[in-house]
């Protein structure tokens, strides 16, 4: 669970990692993850779809994140997704972790870096990460607990 930009919605809605794009090199993943829309019913926004792991925040212009759109299909950036994903694919084809082990990304909308006037430049996130946060939080951990 993190926060991350949103290329497709608003502050406060829901991404959903389907894959991690790595910028600026051919290093991608594939995520089978645990986590899916019908998990936040009756909620803001849930999207779906590759997420890109940014080098830096602070090296980003609307042209790439609009390739990346376009390109790969993505809903959001972040920094550290991929390289979690590395991890965990490398434990795995080691043998120390089990190949069927859930595997959950969610992330809130913290800013829209395309949009403009919604960027982290644009002034603190205010109150509309809470909501989602606490409510990620409890999908996994009912998830983990098995009551879902």
């Amino acid at each position: 669970m993190g926060k991350a930009g949103i290329l497709t919605g608003d502050k406060g809605d829901i991404m959903l990692a389907t894959a991690h794009v790595f910028e600026g090199t051919s290093d991608n993943y594939r995520v089978d993850n645990d986590l899916s829309a019908s998990d936040f019913p009756d909620t803001q926004s849930v999207f779906v779809g590759p997420m890109v792991t940014v080098l830096g925040t602070s090296l980003q212009n609307r042209d790439m994140l609009e390739k990346f759109q376009s390109d790969w299909k993505t809903i959001g950036l972040e920094m550290e997704g991929g390289h979690f994903q590395r991890a965990i694919s490398a434990a795995i084809i080691k043998g120390n972790a089990r190949e069927d082990m859930p595997v959950r990304y969610a992330y809130y909308a913290s800013d829209n870096p395309i949009k403009t006037g919604s960027t982290l430049a644009a002034g603190a996130m205010g109150k509309e990460g809470v909501k989602p946060t606490y409510l990620i939080t409890k999908v996994i951990l009912e998830k983990i607990m098995g009551n879902r």
